[in-house]
């Protein structure tokens, strides 16, 4: 099993979860962040005083899938968020030891 973390721009999140849901792939956590790296931010005006926004807001998914299902994931993933433009985002892809299904008791890959 592996965990899928995506960063991604706010606007494209119905976008990759319309694209994945098509793929039968269901159940995600989506956390509202902000961040900075290539894209740095930009430069706003606040009641005549200049400002400098560093972190910009995105979106992070969480997906937990079997190993056989990363490689579709990554891909429709990186098909639906992408623009083209810097601060598309990141996709982060790391082993999962264990899921426990906490209302039955489930694991493994039964579980997700």
């Amino acid at each position: 099993m592996k965990k899928i973390e995506a960063i991604i721009r706010h606007y494209k999140l119905e976008e990759v979860k319309n694209a994945l849901t098509s793929k039968n792939i269901l159940g995600m956590t989506v956390t509202e962040v902000r961040g900075f790296g290539r894209q740095k931010g930009h430069k706003e005006t606040y009641r005549g005083a200049e400002y400098t926004v560093d972190f910009m807001p995105k979106v992070k998914i969480e997906i937990v899938v079997p190993d056989e299902t990363v490689e579709t994931v990554l891909q429709t993933i990186t098909a639906a968020a992408r623009t083209g433009s810097v601060g598309d985002g990141k996709i982060f892809v790391t082993p999962i030891a264990e899921v426990i299904r906490i209302r039955t008791g489930e694991t493994g890959a039964g579980a997700i």
